[in-house]
């Protein structure tokens, strides 16, 4: 059984987001740059977490993600799984026809019941969990940096306004007119 980058990029956006969301929505681009995972792709991850109730976004300046529900009610599994990303280690996607027609190959009940662990396993651990551990190693969140108005050493000078015809025909009336 391999995770493919689907859901392992999942995952560690989550935890980013259960991480940083107590300062308010994050966004994409901020989780893409400090995860080093495209922008592009978090936002189809992030479309499908948001479909299956895991996150929420807000839109605007200063919006983002939040985490939809609480971080303990969160389990790795449904992360995962809300990506499309299938926990099975059977060749035929738990089918029973391994070998065609319906045959099953020597190893499937082997890794049937592996799928039933992993997902036991993965089921078992929330995202408040993992959240919990990156913050007992050691793990601060930066502040959002606060946005100051621009100050210009240059002092704003106001266009001249110049009381000129704005067009030929303007031209030729002022021009008819002396």
């Amino acid at each position: 059984m391999r995770l493919t980058t689907k859901g392992r990029f999942a995952v560690t956006a989550m935890i980013d987001l259960g991480l940083r969301q107590a300062a308010g929505p994050v966004t994409l681009a901020a989780i893409s740059q400090r995860q080093e995972i495209s922008l592009s792709y978090l936002e189809q991850l992030f479309g499908k977490l948001r479909r299956h109730s895991l996150v929420e976004s807000t839109r605007g300046p200063g919006g983002g993600y939040t985490l939809a529900r609480a971080p303990a009610d969160i389990t790795v599994a449904e992360i995962i799984t809300s990506v499309d990303e299938p926990i099975d280690a059977t060749q035929c996607a738990g089918k029973e026809n391994c070998l065609g027609e319906g045959a099953r190959c020597m190893t499937h009940e082997l890794w049937a019941s592996l799928n039933v662990k992993m997902v036991e396993f993965l089921e078992s651990i929330s995202l408040q969990k993992l959240v919990d551990e990156q913050l007992a190693k050691g793990f601060q969140a930066e502040e959002k940096p606060r946005l100051k108005r621009a100050i210009s050493s240059m002092p704003v000078v106001k266009p001249m306004r110049i009381n000129a015809p704005n067009s030929v025909f303007a031209l030729g009336n002022v021009y008819s007119k002396m």
